[in-house]
């Protein structure tokens, strides 16, 4: 079988990854600061909004696509593959907004867990009962 729907979100994922990684370096540009953080708490924010999705968005990806090319649901993949994304854009809009608890930090972060423990639920049954 031939992945169809998830290089859509791999792909939407990844520009958001570089829009991230972008706010980083125009953040290290304009304070001079080549490597780590240096104390700054407006950079460490930056950082960490970034790496967050970086430590995600590739294990959900992964999850997803391996129920596509295990002849999953197009609904249930479409579903998971957009819910990712909008996850991924509420943390990131959340974190950025605050280091403390935001409504989007919070429901970023429910629902990319939501998608990977419910993707690798349907491959760990589907793998059983195909066993």
């Amino acid at each position: 079988m031939t992945l169809v729907f998830t290089p859509i979100y791999a792909a939407m994922l990844g520009i958001l990854i570089l829009v991230l990684a972008y706010q980083v370096v125009v953040m290290r540009r304009r304070k001079r600061i080549g490597i780590g953080d240096k104390g700054d708490k407006e950079l460490t924010q930056k950082i960490r909004v970034h790496a967050n999705a970086i430590e995600y968005v590739p294990i959900a990806l992964l999850l997803i696509a391996f129920v596509e090319i295990n002849g999953g649901s197009a609904i249930w993949v479409n579903i998971s593959g957009a819910l990712l994304v909008v996850s991924r854009i509420l943390h990131a809009y959340g974190l950025g907004q605050s280091i403390g608890i935001t409504k989007g930090r919070f429901y970023g972060t429910l629902i990319t867990w939501m998608v990977i423990l419910s993707n690798a639920f349907t491959i760990l049954i589907n793998s059983l009962v195909n066993l």
